[in-house]
């Protein structure tokens, strides 16, 4: 199952040295992700100063659970990064999915 998380950071004054403590674990995490097929795009969100504020990630699991294991365990969660956690299933067309 194909999954959109929409992970919107804090607005308060720390939350991009949150985001920046927290960035090398969650990339790390990506990138692991990635490899196994879970992850297959991301983008981080910019508010209007250039600023990261969020995430959008378009994942692959077996299923909503395995996602929200996933997620449980994810640094920007776990670090307080996003505030709010969006995820809406999806379906990623074949003319974008990787063959």
């Amino acid at each position: 199952m194909q999954f959109i998380v929409t992970g919107r950071d804090g607005t308060d004054a720390n939350a991009l040295s949150r985001r920046m403590a927290a960035r090398e674990a969650h990339m790390a995490r990506c990138k692991a992700a990635h490899e196994a097929g879970n992850l297959l795009y991301a983008v981080a969100m910019l508010n209007d100063a250039g600023n990261m504020c969020g995430s959008i990630l378009v994942v692959d699991f077996p299923d909503r659970a395995a996602l929200d294991a996933w997620l449980a365990e994810e640094p920007y969660v776990t670090g307080n990064v996003w505030e709010s956690v969006d995820v809406r299933e999806g379906k990623v067309p074949p003319l974008f999915q990787q063959v």
